[in-house]
């Protein structure tokens, strides 16, 4: 015979005392292995795999996405108690992601409830008998995703959910990602993702129609999110022009962990640098990387796609996930953000220089992101393609190196334009803005165009739109 379900319990008020007194009846099918007098002794008790379910307050202090994350991670099911079960406090907590929020009168209902559950779903469980988690789809049916076949993209999830209030923007995520140097992965991020909105507006943005501040309707579904999550040196700001007053993409992850981040508050926080080009900038300074955990930014890139049709983020380089090791207890993760956009991306633009050192760099790299488990479609970019560098014909050079070293079978190739480039980040404005006919411009051009015709076959019918992804991949 199985072992009682451990219930961790981290409760303030008058509404401890009732629940520890009720959950007595539950035994001997369910126990309160630990009262936990706050959310980092909550947390270690379900690391430390003493409980099964957590019993919450909603308005415990420090209760947020990344504890929330790290219950379920730990194979621990949550439940809040608020009072009342249906009014904003309720509303808060599940944007936490807790699914589960009643009444301190309902709570040990709901306790057996989800006890009975677990041992009804035939979940394996631990040498000691206590039952465990079997994994992610477990805890996909906790946070309310939808089951989807398994070769069905993060946008085609999308279209089987139900739609919500208002108008339907199915949005993609573009992570541009590449190894050390500065092989211009900002410039390119920058760039495109001008790019694609101009096709989305269908004119080019010019400097006299340009609002720099200036916030439109959270369900413009035309519009492009520009994302800077480099936490080692972010420039997609100063790139553009922006003031530099507060981090964009702090605030935003701050919200969400707070559970306060919707439509509307992420529109307010990405004002328009350009028509169609929404931007959220990145932290001043790289001792701050600490502000945008992980956790907090799933539900910024999920609510993302709700305001913008592509989400471009800007990556860092390091894709090391090992920082937790030299910590007995959590700790946050210095590359949180890239992991994050990554794992969450439809498609990876891989960009690398185009010369002996950077071609190399971007040969372990992809090997990097095979390692990291980034299963997402790619997209390598060869940049800064010049003759000096490699010798004549330099676009074939490179394109035969990284087939031959890498498997790359087809490569785009963004050719050296040094002097258009200083010119735009002179005027502190997009390419197309400054210098629209620069070799460089009409490369980005031609690979925007490509995805956004990319992405209207994957809003088709599904075959088409499956097929239309196989060809990305390959």
């Amino acid at each position: 015979m199985s072992r009682a379900v451990g219930v961790l319990g981290a409760l303030h008020g008058p509404e401890e005392l009732a629940f520890v007194t009720a959950v007595e009846s539950l035994a001997p099918q369910v126990v309160l292995s630990r009262r936990c007098g706050d959310v980092a002794e909550l947390l270690a008790a379900a690391e430390a795999g003493l409980g099964r379910l957590a019993v919450v307050s909603a308005d415990l202090p420090g209760l947020d996405r990344d504890a929330v994350s790290t219950l379920l991670a730990a194979g621990v099911r949550p439940l809040a108690l608020a009072d009342p079960p249906e009014g904003w406090l309720a509303e808060r907590t599940r944007a936490l992601g807790i699914t589960v929020v009643v009444g301190p009168g309902e709570a040990v209902e709901a306790v057996a409830r989800e006890a009975a559950r677990l041992r009804a779903s035939g979940e394996p469980r631990d040498d000691d008998g206590a039952f465990r988690d079997t994994g992610a789809s477990s805890q996909l049916e906790l946070e309310g995703a939808v089951e989807v076949p398994e070769d069905w993209s993060v946008a085609d999830a999308m279209l089987a959910e139900e739609a919500p209030a208002g108008p339907a923007v199915l949005g993609s995520l573009l992570a541009v990602w590449g190894p050390t140097g500065a092989p211009g992965r900002t410039t390119v991020a920058v760039n495109l993702a001008a790019e694609l909105a101009a096709l989305g507006h269908g004119e080019a943005p010019s400097p006299r129609s340009r609002r720099r501040g200036s916030v439109s309707r959270a369900d413009a579904g035309d519009d492009v999110l520009l994302v800077d999550a480099d936490t080692y040196g972010g420039t997609v700001g100063q790139v553009l022009g922006l003031l530099d007053e507060s981090p964009g993409i702090a605030a935003a992850a701050r919200a969400a962990g707070q559970g306060t981040l919707d439509r509307a508050a992420l529109a307010l926080l990405a004002p328009l640098a350009a028509p169609g080009l929404r931007v959220l900038t990145g932290i001043s300074r790289a001792a701050r990387w600490a502000e945008v955990p992980g956790p907090a930014l799933d539900v910024v890139w999920d609510t993302a796609r709700t305001i913008a049709r592509w989400t471009v983020v800007d990556c860092g380089f390091s894709l090391e996930d090992d920082e937790a090791l030299s910590y007995d207890t959590r700790a946050p993760r210095r590359n949180a953000a890239t992991l994050s956009a990554l794992a969450a991306a439809d498609l990876v633009l891989v960009v690398g220089g185009a010369d002996p050192i950077g071609v190399q760099r971007l040969v372990r790299a992809l090997g990097e992101l095979d390692d990291a488990g980034i299963a997402a479609p790619r997209v390598v970019l060869a940049n800064r393609v010049r003759a000096s560098a490699v010798g004549p014909r330099p676009g074939e050079l490179v394109a035969q190196a990284l087939e031959r070293y890498a498997g790359v079978s087809e490569l785009r190739l963004v050719p050296e334009d040094r002097a258009a480039l200083d010119a735009a980040v002179l005027r502190g404005q997009a390419l197309r803005e400054v210098v629209p006919g620069s070799a460089v411009r009409k490369a980005l051009a031609g690979l925007a165009a490509d995805l956004e015709e990319t992405r209207a076959a994957q809003l088709e019918p599904a075959p088409s739109r499956r097929a239309a992804r196989r060809a990305v991949a390959r």
